[in-house]
Formats: C-alpha cells, sequence, structure tokens
C-alpha cells in the first residue's frame, strides 16, 4: 500500500480551447470550420428516476441520455446553409425555412498541465446532428463595431456501437493512446496525401483502436 500524494508534478490537468472545427455533409468532402469560437456541450436526460413501492423508494434508475450542444461561431461554411433549412433557389435567390440537413461535425479541445500547455489534446466526433432554428439580431454600425456572433443549437441521433450504449458522441484522447492511431484518425478527419477528408463511422473507429 502507499500514501496518497495530492498534486504531484504534472498532475493538475486541464482542458481549454477549441480549434480544428469540420462539417461533413452527405455527398462533400470534409469541410473546414472557419470562425469557431466555442462548443458548449448540453446533454439532455441522464437523470434519475426513481420509483416507489409501498411509499418507499424501490429502484432508482437512470434515463437515457441524449447529446446536444451549442455551436458559437462568427461565420459558418456556405454548405451548412443546408443545415439551418436555407435552399438556394436561383442565382443569388435563396428560401429560408426549408427542410433542414442532418450533418457530422469535429472539433479538438485542447489539454494542459501544471507543467506544460502542450500536453495533448481531444477530438470530439459528433454524428447525425440537426441544428435548430437560432436568434439573429442586427443592429445599425456605431463608431465601435462588433462583428455578429452566430450561434446553433444542435440535437443528435446516437449510433449503435458494439459493446456499449448507442452514442452520438465520440472522444479522443492523444495522452491516452499512441501517435500512429491519432496520425490515422487525422488523416481520415482532416485529409492527407490522396485521402480526401471524411467521417469515419463508429465501426471503422473501433477497427483502429482495436487493432
Amino acid at each position: 500500500m502507499t500514501k496518497l500524494v495530492w498534486g504531484s508534478p504534472g498532475s493538475r490537468i486541464y482542458e481549454s480551447g477549441v480549434d480544428r472545427g469540420v462539417l461533413y455533409l452527405s455527398g462533400y468532402a470534409g469541410i473546414p470550420w472557419n470562425g469557431l469560437t466555442g462548443v458548449s456541450e448540453e446533454p439532455t436526460g441522464g437523470g434519475p428516476k426513481p420509483y416507489y413501492l409501498d411509499g418507499y423508494k424501490y429502484i432508482n434508475m437512470m434515463s437515457a441520455e441524449e447529446f446536444a450542444a451549442t455551436i458559437d461561431a462568427y461565420t459558418a461554411p456556405s454548405e451548412f446553409s443546408q443545415c439551418e433549412g436555407i435552399a438556394a433557389v436561383s442565382n443569388g435567390l435563396f428560401a429560408t425555412q426549408q427542410r433542414r440537413k442532418s450533418f457530422g461535425f469535429s472539433y479538438r479541445t485542447l489539454l494542459g498541465s501544471d507543467e506544460t500547455e502542450d500536453l495533448g489534446y481531444k477530438i470530439h466526433i459528433v454524428y447525425d446532428a440537426l441544428a435548430s432554428t437560432s436568434k439573429r439580431s442586427y443592429k445599425t454600425l456605431t463608431n465601435s463595431p462588433d462583428a455578429n456572433t452566430l450561434s446553433w443549437s444542435i440535437t443528435s441521433t446516437p449510433k449503435k456501437i458494439p459493446g456499449i450504449r448507442p452514442t452520438a458522441h465520440l472522444v479522443i484522447d492523444s495522452t491516452k493512446t499512441t501517435p500512429a492511431r491519432m496520425a490515422v484518425v487525422e488523416n481520415y478527419l482532416y485529409g492527407a496525401e490522396g485521402i480526401d477528408p471524411f467521417l469515419p463511422t463508429p465501426a471503422q473507429l473501433l477497427t483502429i483502436f482495436s487493432s
């Protein structure tokens, strides 16, 4: 038995920042999401649901959890308009309130510690997301103009994955796996020589991480 030690060097891990946003649409190679400023993960469900018998709590079960989030950005890829329900009618004429297209999405968060700011990173992959309507505010220009920040709330449909509950959100931690595996995943997500960027399926990721 060893004695517990708190605050040993390198043990104070933190997560900050977001970058490398990529949009994935059916029929398109991965599209870089320039102007991404934030992703707020806001899962729904996952709370306790008690059952009572004879006036006493009999069992406490957890409800299913679903992935949801809010994406904040200064701008979005033009292809994302399909996901907002905007359809091109003809030569610069667009119609809103159309059917919204589902999409995939990936982004990266950074890891640091008390010893280094470059400890590693996490790649987040979101499947089968739908963006809900968002509020837009336009104001007159002043002598101190601000760029409009756009925001989209997204929900998702979980994918079946052998051995675990269905999920729409997978996370890859660079500090917990090998550089070779990370390189394969990043070649898929971001593209490489002879490879167009695409969203790997959960089955493809399982193959990479079980090899």
